[in-house]
């Protein structure tokens, strides 16, 4: 008879002051019992702004998906792992209360179903999705949830006001009046995840990164012990998990060289890399690890802010987002619309190839997430909150039945979807933003 113990699913690598989380191995089920282990559930919500040509975003008929339209081409080869949801609505982003105009309302109200108010003093909108889920489970994870983006609109100097930047600028509120700002600099993100020194200047990190070591130098003895008590399988596992945090400790040192060299004077987050594509790569790769080490099972990800005038120049698109999407129906603003929209979808899809490929138990990490892509309007030229383009990337540990289309009844709130998807996170409430129930035909049953 074989017997051994298990390994904690909380063991660490540690040495030096430093400690590295471990991803989900074999050797963490008894001998056996593997079939009875449950890799955990990961949420995560992917917020894309100004809207998205919906004649190149949906799919031409309700079940399984067949040829995908041009915007979601580049999920083709993972669309047996994505549902795109149609008809769902944010009745509360709309013009129905004084508000915080369309782009502060579409943001404000995505992951809260509760219209933001507008004020010049304070501002208020309600507890979103991810943080009553945190609330309730956050506790089992080092960090409760995780807030990340790639734009701050005071930065971009685009933002109109104090309160409209607030809604914005955020997903995620932890209650009707704080909003929980995303991490942009992905020196700051890694730090957070694996180390101190956040808050240091970029002088002072200049001094540091002369003497810097890779967080893994600090825990090579405990590596190789742990290394030589685990089978093949667990440590392939493991060399795959750590050399992708050497990967991105050396895309933040390379981001970090090569804005130096751009321009020493740009007033930026430090460290963060000129090109989009490998600020969004940096990003989601940390946000991989952070699931695989179970770090945390709650994630927004703002890509750029919404009201966003961002040009993509790496695309040949030197006009900003924002006004590219009040084209008049000019089919050439159209079409370029088209392309900043596929170009987001592009970056999500090799994110998604990434997370597909790490098998954990007998399903991938993608399996075992619910990812939900979209946006707070559908067409950004009239700003509508019907219809809003949503997909999800995922099947939420075997709960979702993926490769579809599923079309509810026209304005189904959005909110209905959130509700689920708390459910799946064993977080069960009776009311949220403007919910009128869950949302029908999306599990397997």
């Amino acid at each position: 008879m074989i017997t051994r113990k298990a390994l904690n699913r909380r063991t660490f690598l540690r040495g030096a002051g430093a400690a590295v989380a471990l991803p989900f191995l074999d050797a963490m089920a008894p001998a056996f019992a593997s079939s009875t282990v449950k890799s955990p559930v990961r949420m995560g919500f992917v917020y894309v702004p100004n809207g998205i040509d919906m004649k190149n975003w949906t799919p031409s008929q309700d079940g399984a998906l067949g040829e995908l339209p041009r915007i979601l081409k580049p999920l083709d080869p993972f669309k047996k792992d994505i549902t795109v949801l149609s008809n769902l609505t944010h009745n509360n982003g709309r013009a129905l209360l004084d508000g915080a105009g369309d782009h502060g309302r579409c943001c404000g109200a995505y992951l809260t179903g509760v219209q933001p108010r507008k004020s010049a003093v304070d501002i208020k909108a309600g507890i979103s999705c991810d943080q009553i889920v945190a609330n309730k489970i956050g506790g089992q994870t080092r960090f409760p949830s995780l807030e990340v983006g790639l734009e701050d609109a005071r930065q971009a100097g685009d933002c109109d006001s104090g309160y409209s930047c607030a809604y914005t600028n955020n997903l995620a509120w932890r209650s009707e009046t704080q909003p929980l700002p995303p991490i942009l600099d992905p020196r700051a993100m890694f730090e957070r995840l694996f180390g101190k020194g956040a808050n240091l200047s970029p002088e002072e990190r200049a001094v540091q990164s002369k003497f810097r070591r890779s967080i893994l130098d600090f825990v090579t003895d405990d590596t190789k012990k742990l290394q030589s008590n685990l089978g093949p399988t667990d440590r392939r596992k493991l060399d795959e998990y750590l050399s992708s945090i050497r990967e991105i400790e050396r895309q933040i040192e390379k981001a970090e060289k090569d804005n130096a060299q751009i321009d020493p004077k740009m007033d930026k987050p430090y460290g963060v890399p000129a090109d989009f594509a490998e600020h969004f790569k940096l990003m989601s790769d940390m946000i991989t690890v952070a699931f695989q080490a179970d770090l945390t099972r709650v994630l927004t990800f703002l890509v750029t802010r919404e009201g966003t005038s961002r040009a993509y120049r790496e695309i040949g698109i030197s006009d900003g987002h924002h006004p590219l999407t009040h084209h008049m129906n000019k089919q050439d603003l159209i079409e370029k619309v088209t392309q900043i929209n596929t170009y987001h979808v592009t970056q999500f899809a090799g994110w998604i190839e990434k997370l597909k490929s790490i098998k954990e138990g007998d399903r991938s990490l993608l399996d075992n997430c619910m990812l939900v892509y979209g946006a707070g309007l559908s067409d950004g030229n009239r700003h509508t909150h019907e219809d809003l383009p949503t997909l999800i990337a995922g099947n939420g540990g075997g709960f979702i039945k993926s490769g579809r289309r599923v079309t509810y009844r026209r304005e189904t709130p959005m909110s209905n979807l959130f509700l689920t998807m708390m459910d799946r996170m064993g977080v069960e409430v009776d009311h949220f933003g403007d919910a009128s129930g869950r949302l029908r035909g999306l599990d397997l049953a």
